[in-house]
């Protein structure tokens, strides 16, 4: 996570608070140590932020201290509201996390937005993968090397080039270049078996792939409403 974003969150968090926050509870909420906690807390001093206490105590912000607002509407802050509680069905934690850091900032911005709720009963689909590190190949175009099982139980091994993420309501699959079939395919992720980062990419070839998947595939794979 930025330190920029780090910060921002640290005084949502303390804004929120009822009582003094101690620096374990903010670490844990943020998943850093302690220590870099210690060091957020006086970077924020030090940029004049009314955060007060100290380390082994807790840490509270001074009534009154107020950031930019958000400038959405009602409808579009409690759309963004269900939207974020909806990615838990993903079944990403990385996500899910994200998502949490997010909510807090719409909340704090909108506060009726937490009188809605949304359930994540059914959620709990275990992946052999971790999705984030699916979604940081495909950022940094970087190839994977997996084990997939397919429908019929065969496993092959594959290098693939992960091009992009659709979620479902109760899976989600990745389009990719598939070396071996030598075309696009779709993997569903709950059939990776293994998946290892390989240190090979294919920088800048990612765009012209997935404009050749959304020109011919998409339609039979997944149907979005533009905006």
């Amino acid at each position: 996570m930025p330190k920029t974003t780090r910060l921002f969150d640290v005084i949502q968090l303390l804004r929120a608070a009822d009582g003094p926050v101690q620096a374990r509870d903010i670490a844990r909420t943020l998943e850093v140590s302690v220590r870099t906690v210690y060091r957020d807390i006086a970077s924020l001093q030090a940029m004049q932020t009314p955060i007060l206490g100290e380390p082994g105590v807790g840490y509270v912000m001074r009534k009154g201290y107020d950031l930019p607002p958000i400038n959405f509407d009602a409808d579009e802050a409690e759309a963004i509201s269900v939207g974020l509680s909806l990615i838990a069905r993903t079944g990403d934690p990385g996500l899910w996390q994200a998502a949490g850091r997010a909510a807090r900032k719409l909340h704090e911005a909108a506060p009726a937005t937490r009188r809605l709720l949304t359930s994540s009963w059914g959620v709990g689909n275990v992946l052999s993968v971790d999705p984030s590190a699916l979604r940081q190949a495909i950022r940094s175009e970087t190839k994977l090397d997996v084990v997939y099982r397919d429908a019929e139980e065969r496993e092959t091994k594959r290098i693939i080039w992960p091009l992009a993420l659709i979620y479902y309501v109760d899976n989600a699959l990745m389009v990719a270049w598939c070396e071996l079939r030598q075309g696009l395919r779709h993997f569903r992720l709950d059939r990776i078996i293994r998946c290892s980062v390989l240190d090979n990419d294919f920088a800048g070839l990612g765009d012209a792939l997935i404009a050749g998947w959304e020109k011919d595939e998409k339609q039979k794979t997944v149907w979005t409403t533009d905006f």
